[in-house]
């Protein structure tokens, strides 16, 4: 996959973790968006208070998950760090 690809990606899935920011922000927490590696697999780390939250894991997949697979179908795999 070119650099292009990768950086497009990249783009698109920060836009989308953009739309659910103002949620966790609520809580005390946020999402930083670390990589998509080549094979379309984006690694994001839960920061603030959601970093040690008990509904993290919840968070992941009926938050994070979902945004970003309906706003960029490519993602193969989102995997927190």
């Amino acid at each position: 996959m070119s650099n292009t690809t990768t950086n497009n990606l990249f783009d698109r899935v920060e836009a989308s973790l953009e739309s659910i920011r103002p949620y966790l922000a609520v809580d005390g927490g946020d999402i930083r968006l670390i990589e998509v590696t080549a094979d379309n697999v984006v690694r994001i780390k839960l920061l603030g208070n959601c970093s040690d939250c008990h509904m993290s894991e919840m968070t992941m997949k009926a938050g994070v998950e979902e945004t970003i697979f309906k706003s960029v179908p490519e993602i193969t795999k989102v995997e927190a760090v």
